[in-house]
């Protein structure tokens, strides 16, 4: 890979690493790892798994500064707003890491530079990169960088712990009805296991299009799923044509 968009991406997180083979690392999706085990690099999947614990960290404690009087529970559900799959996954567009990506040629061909789940996983994995390569504090540089504009957002809305209080479905009932008029429509797909360990499968739909799909341990809960990662894909960018 040319070091020219690594430069760049460098210049967007606002972070020098010192060990550029890190930041490599965080662009290597397993799928192009099991099928270059030739190369000897590894996944991105442990740095993820750092960068996960890292970004809650430090979005929690800007919330603990930014909301003094929030409680428990209002501090989880923005925290959940902010770093949700679409959001993560509109800030690696914004990086640029779709192009960044090393990827197996199944997932090339089937747009895997463009699905959210692997975009959002390639920003955590790129901040567990930073953490090893500077520490904390750099870290918290990074997320602050990333996340301050959205989190300002936040803190102008009028009354949004009030509005953080509302769960994910009445949520989105409120965005389409301002938007289209029209309630979304949740339908239970399919359920697996035996009675006393069930999951259900469930998607949510506005006039027949497709917003999403929630997965949970009841109808209730994967229909709050199913809300939440259609609220995620709206927040993103996401328009009810």
């Amino acid at each position: 890979m040319s070091t020219r968009p690594l430069h760049r991406l460098q210049d967007l997180l606002g972070y020098r690493f010192q060990s550029i083979d890190l930041i490599h690392q965080a662009l290597v999706h397993r799928s192009y790892a099991h099928e270059r085990t030739e190369t000897g690099l590894d996944d991105n999947e442990r740095l993820e798994f750092l960068g996960d614990s890292v970004l809650s960290l430090v979005i929690s404690h800007m919330l603990l500064i930014k909301f003094p009087q929030a409680d428990e529970g209002s501090l989880s559900r923005m925290r959940a707003s902010l770093v949700n799959e679409g959001r993560l996954a509109a800030i690696a567009a914004d990086l640029g890491l779709g192009d960044l990506m090393r990827l197996g040629k199944g997932e090339e061909m089937s747009g895997g530079r463009d699905k959210p789940s692997i975009l959002a996983d390639a920003v955590e994995a790129l901040l567990g990169a930073v953490y090893l390569d500077g520490g904390l504090d750099a870290a918290f540089h990074v997320v602050r960088r990333l996340f301050d504009e959205k989190l300002e957002q936040m803190v102008t809305e009028e009354d949004p712990l009030r509005r953080l209080d509302k769960d994910f479905k009445t949520q989105l009932q409120e965005a389409t009805q301002a938007k289209k008029r029209m309630v979304p429509q949740y339908v239970v797909e399919r359920e697996e296991g035996p009675d006393h360990d069930k999951v259900f499968y469930v998607t949510v739909s506005l006039e027949g299009r497709l917003l999403a799909r929630g997965v949970g341990k009841s109808k209730k809960a994967a229909e709050q799923d199913a809300a939440q990662k259609a609220l995620a894909w709206l927040e993103a960018g996401g328009e009810l044509i």
